[in-house]
C-alpha cells in the first residue's frame, strides 16, 4: 500500500485487431471519438492512430492496429499489424487486452485470423460487428454459442449508432488480469484451421432464411464492373468527383482568400510604423498560414468523396476497374483516385495514396502525382495563352493550348511511373488483391470524423513547414533594401514619364530586382536563356516556389503593375506583349510562352506539395528527389520546347 495519496492506476493498453473491412474503424471511432491522434509507426510510413478514453478513474489506451487476414505478413501494413499484436514495435507498450473485430457477415473469413491470433495467449474481447447486416441476409446468429465456441466474451455492436459500445468497454476492463481460456482445439494445418472456422460459423449462424442482400449486390456488381457500361459509370462518377473539388471549394477558397486579404489589409495599417515587420507579418506569415488554409477546402471535399464512395463499398469497384490500365506501368487499381485528385491539387492527391497497400506503389504514385495539371497552375495557363496565343492564332487553338498543358504532365507521367517502378524503387510490388465488401449506406459520423482528423493532420504538419518556408521567400524577396535604395527609386520614377500604376509599384519592382531572389534570377538569366527566359520571367520562376500562383502577381509586380494582378489581367497581359529585351526583340514570343508554360507543368513549384511528401514519407529524401527530377525535367523540355518552337514559328 503506498503512503501520502491513492494507488497509482497502470493506463491499460488495448490493441483493436482484425481484418480490412471489418468495421475496426467505425469501432475505434466509437469508442474514442475526436479524442485520437494520427501519425506513423516509427520507421515505416504506416498510419497509425490511437486514442484515450477515461472509464471509472481507469485510462484506456486504445491503438487501430492496420487490418490484417494473417499472422504471416504479405504487405508493410500487415508487417506492422503482426509486430503491433505481438507487442515488438519500438516505443509502443505491449498491448494488455486485444479487441478482435470480428465481421459477422463475413464470420468464417474472420474465424481464420482469430485462430491464429488467439494461440497467443494475450485476453481477447471479440467485438462482433455488421449484425444488423446479418439479420437483412437472412441469419440467425448466436451471439452465446459463438462465445462458448471462442472462449472469449463476444459482444454486438453496431458503431455508428454505438450500440453495445457501453458493454464492450466494461468487456475490455474485466479481460485484463490473465485473460481467458485459449479453446482447446489444436490447428495443425492451414485446412484444419479452415474446417474448424466453417463448423464454428456454421454453428453461430444457424437457420438461414432467404435473403436479398447479397443478390442485390451481385446484380450491382454485374453491371458496375462490367467492361464497358462499368467504365462509363465510373468515369460518370469521378467526373462529378473531380468537377466537385475543382468548382466547390473555389467559393471557399476565395471566402479564405478574401478574408486574409482583408486581416493582411488591417494588420499592414497597423504596423505601417515598422515596414519590415509589417512586410514580414503581411507578406511572410499571413501569406503561409492563407496558403495552408486555402487549400483545406479541397482537403475536405475529397476525403468526404473518398470517405462516401469507401463507405458504399464502390471505391474496392473503381480500383478494380482501373487496374488494368495501369498495371502496364507498374502500378495498380488503386493509383487512380490520387492520381485523378491531384487534377484539382497534388495536396489531397498525395494524401490519398494512403490507400495503396505496398510502400512501392505508394511512392511511385507519389512522384508523379504531382505532374498532374493542378488547379494553381491555371492562372498563369491563362495569362500567357490570353496575351500571346489567342490574339495570334484565335480562341480554337487557345482553348487547344489550355487543353494540351493538361497532358503534358499526364504525357509525361505514365513513362516516368514506369521507370520509378522497374528501375528506381526498390521491394517488389503486391499483387492486387481487394476485398469487394457488399454495398452499404456510408457511416456519415465516420466520414465526419475522417475529415477533420485529415484536415487536422495537415495544418499541424505540412502546414507548419509551409509558413516557415513561405518567411525564408519572404526575406530572400525583401532583403537588402535601404531608405536610400527607396529614396533612389523614387527618385527614378519622379524623374521620367511612367506608365506605372503608381510610385508604390515602381518602387517596388526594383526592390525585386535588387532582392536576394531578385539577383538570383539575374544569375541565373544564363541557364534559363536557353529556354528564352530573361531575369524576370526567372525571378517570377523563383518566387513561385511556395506556390505557383506567385509567378502572375511576382510578374505584376516586375512590370509596375502591383501585386494585386490575376491571371485575366489585361494590363499584364499588355505589359507582357509589350515588354523588349535590350536589343528591342519582344520578350514574350509564342515559343517563350510555350516554354514559360512547360516548366510551370513539370516544375514542382509547390511547398505544400513537398512538405505533404515529406509528412507522407517521414524523410527529406523523398521530397528532395520529387524537386530535383522534377526541376531537371521542367528544363530540358522547356528548353526544347523553346528551341523546336522558335525555329518552327520564327
Amino acid at each position: 500500500m503506498f503512503e501520502g495519496g491513492p494507488v497509482p492506476v497502470r493506463t491499460l493498453h488495448v490493441a483493436l485487431v482484425g481484418n480490412p473491412n471489418a468495421g475496426k474503424t467505425s469501432v475505434f471511432n466509437a469508442l474514442t471519438g475526436a479524442r485520437q491522434k494520427v501519425g506513423n509507426y516509427p520507421g515505416v510510413t504506416v498510419e497509425r492512430c490511437w486514442g484515450e478514453l477515461e472509464v471509472d478513474g481507469r485510462r484506456i489506451r486504445l491503438v487501430d492496429v492496420p487490418g490484417l487476414y494473417s499472422m504471416n505478413p504479405e504487405s508493410e501494413d500487415e508487417e506492422v499489424a503482426v509486430r503491433a499484436i505481438r507487442g515488438e514495435v519500438r516505443g509502443e507498450p505491449e498491448p494488455d487486452v486485444l479487441v478482435f473485430v470480428m465481421d459477422g457477415s463475413n464470420l468464417e473469413r474472420n474465424l481464420y485470423l482469430f485462430s491464429e491470433i488467439v494461440h497467443l495467449g494475450k485476453p481477447m474481447v471479440v467485438a462482433l460487428t455488421m449484425t444488423d447486416l446479418v439479420r437483412k441476409e437472412g441469419h440467425r446468429l448466436s451471439v452465446q454459442r459463438l462465445s462458448r465456441e471462442l472462449g472469449v466474451p463476444v459482444v454486438p455492436v453496431v458503431a455508428h449508432k454505438r450500440v453495445g459500445i457501453r458493454r464492450l468497454v466494461r468487456a475490455i476492463l474485466d479481460a485484463q488480469g490473465g485473460g481467458f481460456p485459449i479453446p482447446k482445439e489444436e490447428w495443425t494445418s492451414i485446412a484444419a484451421r479452415y474446417d474448424w472456422a466453417h463448423r464454428v460459423a456454421k454453428q453461430a449462424l444457424g437457420e438461414t432464411h432467404h435473403g436479398l442482400r447479397r443478390k442485390t449486390t451481385d446484380r450491382l456488381d454485374r453491371w458496375l464492373t462490367h467492361r464497358a457500361v462499368g467504365l462509363l459509370v465510373f468515369f460518370a462518377i469521378f467526373y462529378c468527383v473531380f468537377q466537385a473539388i475543382y468548382t466547390l471549394s473555389q467559393p471557399l477558397m476565395d471566402l479564405i482568400g478574401g478574408a486574409f486579404d482583408s486581416l493582411s489589409a488591417w494588420v499592414g495599417g497597423l504596423l505601417e510604423p515598422v515596414p519590415v515587420l509589417r512586410s514580414l507579418v503581411v507578406d511572410g506569415v499571413l501569406a503561409g498560414v492563407g496558403t495552408v488554409l486555402t487549400f483545406l477546402p479541397q482537403i475536405l471535399i475529397l476525403f468526404f468523396f473518398i470517405g462516401v464512395l469507401e463507405g458504399t463499398g464502390y471505391l474496392a469497384r473503381a480500383a478494380f476497374m482501373m487496374d488494368r490500365l495501369l498495371s502496364w506501368c507498374g502500378l495498380n487499381g488503386r493509383a487512380f483516385i490520387p492520381l485523378l485528385s491531384s487534377f484539382a491539387c497534388a495536396v489531397p492527391g498525395i494524401m490519398a495514396t494512403r490507400v495503396m497497400p505496398d510502400r512501392k506503389s505508394r511512392l511511385a504514385t507519389m512522384l508523379i502525382a504531382p505532374l498532374m495539371s493542378c488547379s494553381a497552375r491555371l492562372p498563369t495557363y491563362m495569362l500567357l495563352i490570353g496575351a500571346v496565343v489567342e490574339p495570334r492564332f484565335g480562341p480554337v487553338w487557345a482553348g487547344v493550348t489550355l487543353f494540351a498543358m493538361h497532358l503534358v504532365g499526364l504525357a509525361f507521367a505514365v513513362p516516368i511511373g514506369w521507370l520509378l517502378n522497374r528501375k528506381v524503387l526498390r521491394g517488389r510490388s503486391l499483387p492486387f488483391l481487394m476485398e469487394l465488401p457488399p454495398y452499404q449506406m456510408p457511416k456519415w459520423r465516420d466520414v465526419g470524423l475522417g475529415m477533420y482528423l485529415k484536415a487536422r493532420s495537415f495544418v499541424r504538419t505540412a502546414g507548419t513547414i509551409i509558413v516557415v518556408m513561405s518567411v525564408a521567400v519572404w526575406a530572400l524577396l525583401y532583403f537588402p533594401r535601404s531608405g536610400e535604395t527607396v529614396r533612389r527609386l523614387e527618385a527614378e520614377y519622379a524623374s521620367s514619364a511612367r506608365a506605372a500604376a503608381s510610385v508604390d509599384a515602381y518602387v517596388q519592382r526594383g526592390l525585386i530586382e535588387q532582392s536576394y531572389l531578385g539577383r538570383m534570377g539575374a544569375g541565373l538569366e544564363s541557364v534559363f536563356g536557353l529556354a528564352g527566359f530573361d531575369w524576370r520571367l526567372s525571378t517570377a520562376l523563383l518566387a513561385s516556389f511556395p506556390a505557383r500562383e506567385v509567378a502572375v502577381s511576382t510578374l505584376g509586380v516586375i512590370f509596375n503593375l502591383g501585386d494585386g494582378v490575376d491571371g485575366e489581367s489585361r494590363d499584364l497581359r499588355a505589359a507582357l506583349v509589350e515588354a523588349k529585351r535590350p536589343d528591342g526583340s519582344p520578350l514574350v514570343t509564342p515559343s517563350v510562352a510555350a516554354a514559360f508554360m512547360v516548366f510551370m507543368a513539370l516544375c514542382c513549384q509547390c511547398m505544400a506539395t513537398l512538405a505533404t511528401v515529406r509528412k507522407e514519407t517521414g524523410s527529406w529524401r523523398w521530397p528532395v528527389f520529387l524537386f530535383s527530377y522534377m526541376t531537371l525535367l521542367a528544363y530540358l523540355a522547356s528548353v526544347a520546347t523553346y528551341q523546336v518552337l522558335s525555329r518552327v514559328l520564327g
